[in-house]
């Protein structure tokens, strides 16, 4: 009689390895029925791998998208070639609940997924091992880092204060819009503005008041325009709005409405109740300007008549 040792099973040490390594492995047959279904999989599905072998994996998991998995595996089959998917092109196969602890900001597990064709004793792939890893940790400090790379970007480019494009941004995009017009000659409209008597405002009532005036007409002009707009705080209580595919008129109606809407509100400050008002001076370009910079001009100088001519209005020049 021959003892039997550990070492007579040549694939024990495999098969214990297979259940305890922290990667999901999945065999299917063709027809998408669960031939093995490691440790890892069972953890995170709580399915056993007795209680879902020869059932169809999309029965079992109705969320995987079985036209894109179907295609996948067809060509890996086809072609007897491994497949690869990231989680930046699909973020996940198995809707698997995040544990991690470090990353538990993230609701669901991020994976990596590669589908390997397994084949027969006659050299036909049979089968394929779908091997899912596990890239939370990854995925979420770059996803962070993207965010935080957009919050700089956006920081960049934006008045603190107001939220809207802060002067540089902003100009550059008259230049752009001016280019534009240089190139296909559509109608296209400047608006600069400023608030009126806003030193008095700050003198009675304090930089605080006025930082809150100068947020609440931000906040009308932003609520009045169109998306393909561009409003920017020129600086200090100047602002700025480029209005494409806009003609004098048109923006004279945009303007009187925010004038309007302004005129009529009152700020509620800590230290009292404000009314003000506003001027604003539109240049629709033309041929004239040799450069954006001479549009803007017209503009302020637009701006300046309105405030000549008693201020609480909109000029056209």
């Amino acid at each position: 009689m021959v003892s039997t040792t550990i070492d007579d099973n040549p694939f024990h040490w495999l098969v214990d390895m297979l259940e305890s390594v922290e990667v999901g492995l999945v065999v299917l047959d063709l027809e998408f029925r669960v031939q093995a279904w490691n440790g890892f999989m069972e953890n995170h599905s709580g399915i056993t791998a007795s209680k879902i072998r020869d059932r169809v994996l999309f029965e079992v998991f109705p969320d995987i998208p079985q036209a894109w998995l179907t295609r996948k595996v067809d060509a890996v089959a086809l072609l007897n070639t491994r497949a690869f998917t990231s989680w930046e092109q699909r973020p996940y196969l198995f809707q698997f609940r995040n544990t991690r602890p470090i990353t538990g900001t993230e609701d669901y597990m991020f994976q990596n997924l590669t589908i390997s064709p397994l084949s027969g004793p006659s050299g036909q792939v049979e089968k394929v091992c779908l091997m899912v890893y596990d890239v939370t940790d990854i995925a979420t400090g770059k996803r962070a880092l993207e965010r935080a790379n957009e919050q700089l970007a956006k920081l960049s480019m934006t008045d603190r204060l107001t939220g809207l494009l802060n002067r540089g941004t902003w100009e550059n995009l008259v230049d752009a819009e001016y280019e534009r017009y240089r190139r296909y000659g559509h109608a296209t409209s400047l608006v600069m503005f400023d608030i009126d008597h806003f030193k008095a405002v700050n003198d009675t009532h304090g930089h605080l008041a006025g930082d809150e005036v100068i947020k609440h007409t931000a906040a009308v002009t932003k609520s009045a325009v169109r998306q393909s707009d561009s409003t920017g705080r020129y600086g200090g209580e100047e602002f700025g709005i480029i209005l494409p595919e806009t003609d004098a008129e048109g923006a004279r109606i945009i303007c009187e409405r925010i004038r309007e809407t302004i005129e009529q509100s009152v700020v509620e400050t800590s230290v009292a109740p404000i009314q003000y008002t506003i001027s604003m001076g539109i240049a629709q370009l033309n041929d004239e300007p040799e450069n954006y910079m001479q549009w803007l001009q017209r503009a302020d100088e637009a701006l300046y008549a309105a405030k000549e001519s008693g201020r609480n209005r909109v000029i056209i020049k």
